[in-house]
């Protein structure tokens, strides 16, 4: 029960990051939003903005869009543009 209890609560995230130093983002997705994190590397990233989504393709494809099609990623930061600062 419990590994079904796992599998049920697990989410997956699509998230943007600013480096601090170059202040460039960079957009991802995973299922562990505080281990990528770590992978990333505290000192350089701060985290801006993610969504969850109970659905790995469903994820996946949110990521590919932002990456992909310059007018969304630009009207989400335009939305964020005081925690871009």
């Amino acid at each position: 029960m419990r590994d079904f209890n796992r599998a049920h609560n697990l989410m997956y995230y699509v998230y943007l990051i600013r480096n601090l130093r170059t202040e460039k983002t960079y957009t991802g997705y995973t299922s562990d939003l505080r281990r990528r994190m770590r992978e990333h590397g505290r000192k350089r990233w701060d985290l801006v903005y993610y969504e969850a989504y109970k659905n790995k393709k469903d994820a996946r494809e949110r990521e590919r869009k932002l990456k992909q099609r310059g007018q969304t990623i630009r009207r989400l930061k335009e939305r964020l543009k005081h925690g871009l600062v």
